[in-house]
């Protein structure tokens, strides 16, 4: 029998949310603002950067509770990294090859050296941004190595551990990051890029799936949850706007662990409200959820597009300069996804999680 789990509908919404926070963040941030509006708009624009903690939260949430309960079928772990496998890997180095040698074949420029891109080729590339090491490439990848090394290790620990186990494993990495982003205080960016000074977030994604496995998603605590996310939200807007979201000072230990919880807080309340809320019925709109079911490529594709547009047609009217980007964004990435990510993930039926084979 095929394991299926329930879907929450309003869960696209909120991955389409975050990639859209990270498109306005990467576009606004480009302007030297006079314009009273646009000074504005940027200052709302820097909280579009954390739209990355948000998908680190619910990478780890949804990610755990496949995770969990799966564990005990067969070909679990084969199941697990062939399943992530024609997710992720196809669309990852399809654009590491339209970057590193379509783009400058295209544009008559030099290609960046094999010695600056391996290490996006072998998701290293947080790790040499972390450390200043000689590369070269789409620096928004970083987020992905991240994600990905959280894939290789956290399936072990699951499969490996009791449920009170992973309890003490996501308690345990949530101080590793904390201690991690001390000893990298001095740093500059070395805290924002690094794998173990940012899995925090996705271990508190993790610790929301345990809560479902204990059955405290339920509606009577939707309040405790919205609690929780306005708790942590007020620390959050005066640290990030003390800092400018990228101070070098003690209070970047902290202001990460806030994120996280300030989004766990606001997935576990839009799991548990009522369905009739506004702002869930919204996050269900058939509009954004295309747009979380492509956020993958348009987080991917956006900074090329918007590059690439900048460089070449160089737009006077900043409102022409939006639309051009954000279409363009949409388009290539809907392209992408019927045309080529789709058709990897159709392998996917060849790997489900099923009860009804005998263990081997």
């Amino acid at each position: 029998m095929k394991i299926k789990l329930q879907h929450f509908n309003e869960l696209d919404g909120v991955r389409a949310i975050a990639a859209l926070m990270v498109m306005f963040f990467h576009f606004f941030k480009e302007f030297t603002a006079t314009d009273k509006l646009l000074v504005l708009i940027q200052k709302v624009a820097i909280f579009g950067q954390t739209g990355v903690s948000l998908f680190f939260v619910l990478s780890g949430f949804l990610i755990t509770r496949i995770l969990i309960n799966t564990k005990s079928t067969p070909n679990f772990f084969y199941n697990f990294y062939l399943r992530r496998t024609v997710r992720i890997f196809p669309l990852y180095y399809l654009f590491l090859i339209i970057y590193f040698f379509v783009v400058p074949a295209l544009e008559h420029t030099q290609i960046v050296p094999f010695n600056e891109q391996i290490y996006f080729w072998v998701y290293l590339q947080n790790i040499g941004m972390t450390f200043n090491w000689n590369l070269s490439g789409p620096n928004h990848y970083w987020s992905l190595a991240v994600e990905e090394h959280f894939y290789m290790i956290w399936p072990l620990l699951v499969y490996y551990l009791s449920k009170k186990g992973i309890k003490i494993a996501i308690f345990g990495i949530i101080i590793m990051a904390l201690i991690t982003r001390i000893l990298l205080i001095n740093n500059g960016y070395g805290v924002f890029y690094f794998t173990f000074a940012r899995v925090d977030e996705l271990a508190l994604g993790a610790l929301l799936a345990i809560w479902e496995i204990n059955e405290r998603l339920k509606s009577e605590n939707s309040k405790k949850f919205l609690l929780l996310a306005l708790t942590a939200l007020v620390p959050t807007i005066l640290l990030w706007t003390v800092t400018g979201g990228k101070g070098l000072d003690i209070i970047q230990i902290t202001k990460f662990i806030l994120l996280a919880l300030c989004y766990l807080g606001l997935i576990g309340w839009l799991i548990t409200v009522n369905e009739t809320n506004i702002i869930k019925k919204s996050l269900k709109h058939k509009w954004l959820s295309y747009t979380g079911k492509i956020s993958y490529g348009l987080y991917v594709y956006h900074p090329l597009c918007f590059m690439l547009i900048k460089r070449h047609l160089q737009p006077d009217n900043i409102l022409l300069y939006f639309v051009l980007c954000f279409v363009s964004a949409f388009i290539l990435a809907s392209m992408s996804y019927y045309l080529f990510e789709s058709k990897f993930l159709h392998f996917k039926k060849y790997f489900e999680y099923n009860t009804s084979k005998q263990t081997v």
